[in-house]
């Protein structure tokens, strides 16, 4: 009896057994997957017998999603900020049929089967509208906080000459100019500050020539500091001195560089495509709505002339957190007013709807911390 019991037991465990060694496999493959250092691509390249066209254009478009980006529209429909950014990120890629496009989506952190992380990052390579190569990639994979994307554009990039117009474009959160830990929410320790953006561009940029336009997709970004710190890297910079409440920056101006840029006028393309982002953001949002275009070459007399008093107001807000601290217009503060501070600014203004402000008719152009001040 005992015997039999014995084989029965046996013979209804096997399959169990067989099943916990099927999974073992599948777990441990999942495991020497995650743990390489080689990431996992998948390349679509569509052959042709014609002749490339040259490249006229080059954008790059780095998307952070590493973080709370749900907002809601005027309608109360709710969006994810950086999907959005992403789908116009690619609409723009497939319509631009003389342009290279890379576009870098920065992911959360995730793990599969809880223990095993997975790739946080994906890199689109698109070129004369067709996308070549989709990786993934892991974001913590280097010494600088940008090596893995300038290791991918180095890859992928294609082209020997230097295309007639090279543009930047950066959706996420405000950058912060001081502290930086906690930016992205999936690995608070990790640190990202202006300057490592600025470092990330210099890489990325890897000669002389500047990028013609770069674009902050971000709230308060708009700041002496910020401008100063990517000025060597470009000759002209959109960004927002105020809070865009998620909201990006609308890139259907980008859909058709060759309309756009026929006469190679950045500045008229620079000024075009604020407006265009502001009329959109003025459309959902009740608060004030500031865009603005720096000329970096005209601006250079007032970073210069704020330079030493912004480094004093970082220093005394080292310790602090950035959510913590108020903004305001420069030129109600005495220390960054300056006559003529607008000159070779842009500036697309409208008040807020309602609260202390909404008298408020015009805005510098540029934003500063609210840092009290003790009286002599």
């Amino acid at each position: 009896m005992q015997n039999s019991y014995n084989l029965t037991f046996t013979s209804a465990t096997r399959p169990f057994q067989m099943l916990l060694k099927c999974a073992g496999c599948v777990v441990f493959g999942l495991f020497l997957i995650s743990c390489s250092s080689i990431p996992s691509a998948r390349r679509e390249i569509t052959m042709s017998d014609e002749t490339p066209q040259p490249i006229r254009y080059s954008m790059i478009f780095i998307i952070h999603g590493d973080g709370d980006y749900l907002y809601h529209d005027a309608g109360g429909q709710a969006h994810l900020a950086d999907k959005a950014a992403l789908a116009g990120a690619i609409e723009v890629a497939e319509q631009n049929r003389r342009a290279e496009v890379f576009i870098f989506h920065q992911n959360p952190r995730r793990h599969a089967w809880l223990f095993f992380p997975r790739h946080d990052g994906t890199c689109y390579h698109y070129r004369e509208g067709r996308l070549l190569a989709k990786e993934s990639y892991w974001r913590n994979r280097g010494k600088t906080r940008f090596q893995p994307e300038v290791e991918l554009y180095s890859r992928y990039h294609q082209g020997a000459s230097p295309p007639e117009a090279k543009l930047l474009l950066y959706f996420g959160h405000q950058i912060p100019e001081f502290g930086g830990a906690g930016y992205d929410a999936s690995s608070p320790g990790r640190v990202f500050t202006i300057d490592d953006f600025a470092g990330g561009l210099k890489q990325i940029k890897s000669d002389s020539v500047k990028l013609d336009l770069i674009v902050l997709s971000t709230c308060y970004n708009g700041t002496p500091y910020t401008v100063a710190a990517l000025a060597p890297y470009a000759r002209y910079i959109i960004a927002s001195p105020g809070n865009l409440h998620r909201s990006y920056f609308d890139l259907q101006r980008l859909e058709n560089l060759d309309r756009e840029l026929q006469d190679g006028d950045m500045a008229a393309l620079a000024k075009n495509f604020a407006r265009q982002a502001f009329d959109k953001l003025t459309e959902d949002i009740q608060t004030a709505v500031t865009v603005a275009v720096y000329d970096v070459d005209s601006v250079r007399g007032y970073l210069n002339s704020v330079g030493s008093a912004y480094e004093q107001t970082l220093t005394a807000l080292s310790g602090k957190k950035p959510g913590s601290v108020e903004h305001l217009d420069c030129a109600e503060d005495p220390a960054y007013a300056r006559p003529g501070m607008s000159e070779g600014v842009d500036i697309f203004y409208r008040p807020p709807r309602f609260g202390r402000l909404k008298n408020k008719q015009s805005h510098s152009g540029w934003g500063c911390w609210s840092l009290p001040r003790q009286s002599p």
